[in-house]
């Protein structure tokens, strides 16, 4: 195994045929992920089933993550005019009137948000471009003062990154559109705009009164009062993305990356896979080749460790799908190797006791200079904790759970392997010759037992 950063792509029109779908797990496409922002229930649920029966006959493991709208902000329509200008310095108004806007007003659908907005705080709008900053507020409307901006349109998105809006993680989109997906049993729920861990709690609450099968749920953090809060919304997910993009406008562009490290530490202390989003490869939405800017961009994901990089746009309009994913299962495979190589890190995570049983079997990996850790899997438990501690041998996760198979193809390192015989057989020998290592020493886990085998 070359790669262990794990490839996460986003479907559409580009790329949700048959043929498609096929060459891109192929190519290296680990988890494919379901944005349920766009078309209705039943479209999106032909494409869970395409990837389902593609991975069967293939016999690979795929996951599948269905990624929720959550309650994405945009203010109502203009009339006449297709853009109103604004100048920096005049007042401008956001109420719950439903007719067209002008120049000096518009509406806002989201009372909730006209509730929560305080004198203060700023309204961005068109990914940051428009700024502005509440100087009034009340029952039924929102005054601002234009800080930055010449024009404004209808129906653009806003973030108010200040504001704690009192609303639920759910809205009514949310519910209907959660409901169809769990008929088609993902294995991961994206749960966008989370502000605190009770909205992890009310999207799992909605999981297991439906279903009994363990769905794993995943905060995208785009959020400042996540970002602030992360430990606790880690501690209530099972794992986390960095959606870079929403995250940008709501903080200085500038500490984004530092805020990623510091998300990418606090999820392996917590034993939480964290996959890094947006723009990774976005130039490649029309060309055939990167910048060399999204190559360094790629190879640090790489060298941060994280367990997946996702594509956006790149792989659902974009004219080049394919070449999108064999673009960044090459930077990621070279990247890998040289991390390896160069690590002084090799089972360390901030904070992890030292007797953390985790970092005793990568520990014991190294020392011996073994081969793989293979673990026999009954949940996604104990290969989590190993895969956090970021040994430099793959993970071979054997499997009798279909369902755990696919939602350890997030996790760095790891290969899964859905085989219930050799699960019940504990056949060390035949999974490492299906994982293609012939010789040397393995760590083998099995529940509480760890040992050192030597291959026959």
């Amino acid at each position: 195994m070359t790669r262990f950063t794990k490839i996460t792509a986003s479907i559409g029109p580009s790329s949700e045929g048959n043929a498609m779908l096929r060459q891109m797990i192929l190519g290296g496409v680990n988890v494919f992920r379901i944005n349920f922002s766009h078309d209705t229930g039943d479209v999106q649920g032909k494409k869970i089933d395409s990837i389902r029966r593609l991975s069967r006959e293939l016999g690979v493991p795929v996951g599948v993550m269905v990624d929720l709208q959550g309650p994405k902000h945009r203010i109502g329509n203009f009339a006449g005019e297709e853009k109103y200008p604004i100048s920096p310095g005049q007042t401008f108004t956001f109420d719950s009137n439903p007719e067209p806007g002008n120049s000096a007003r518009v509406n806002m659908p989201d009372a909730d948000v006209i509730a929560s907005l305080k004198v203060g705080e700023r309204i961005l709008l068109n990914d940051g471009k428009i700024e502005m900053q509440v100087t009034d507020v009340a029952p039924n409307e929102v005054k601002a003062k234009v800080v930055r901006g010449t024009e404004i349109w209808s129906r653009r998105g806003f973030n108010v990154p200040d504001t704690d809006i009192k609303t639920g993680a759910l809205t009514k989109k949310d519910r209907a559109d959660l409901e169809y997906a769990l008929t088609k049993n993902p294995d991961w729920v994206a749960v966008s705009f989370v502000q605190r861990p009770e909205d992890i709690a009310e999207v799992r609450d909605f999981i297991t009164a439906r279903t009994s099968a363990p769905i794993k749920i995943m905060a995208k953090i785009e959020r400042q009062n996540a970002v602030q809060r992360i430990a606790e919304i880690a501690s209530a997910a099972d794992g986390v993305m960095i959606a870079r993009g929403d995250l940008a406008v709501e903080l200085p562009y500038e500490q984004v990356p530092a805020i990623s490290r510091k998300i990418i530490r606090e999820c392996r202390r917590l034993n939480r896979p964290v996959v890094m989003a947006t723009q990774m490869l976005g130039s490649m939405v029309e060309s055939e080749f990167p910048t060399r800017a999204e190559i360094s961009d790629v190879a640090n994901a790489a060298y941060l460790r994280v367990d997946s990089t996702m594509t956006s746009e790149e792989t659902t309009i974009g004219a080049h799908p394919l070449k999108v994913i064999e673009t960044m299962d090459k930077i990621l495979s070279y990247s890998d190797m040289d991390a390896i190589e160069h690590s002084n890190d090799w089972v360390r995570a901030e904070n992890a006791p030292e007797n953390d049983w985790s970092r005793s079997v990568s520990s014991m990996a190294h020392l011996n200079h073994a081969m793989a850790i293979i673990v026999f899997a009954r949940d996604t438990d104990s290969v989590t904790s190993v895969s956090c501690r970021r040994p430099d041998v793959p993970i071979i996760a054997v499997c009798d759970n279909n369902l755990i198979a696919n939602q350890l193809c997030i996790l760095r390192g790891v290969i899964p392997i859905y085989t219930p015989d050799l699960f019940a057989l504990r056949d060390f020998n035949t999974v490492a010759k299906i994982a293609e290592i012939k010789s040397g020493k393995i760590v083998v886990v099995d529940g509480d037992e760890v040992s050192l085998r030597d291959l026959d």
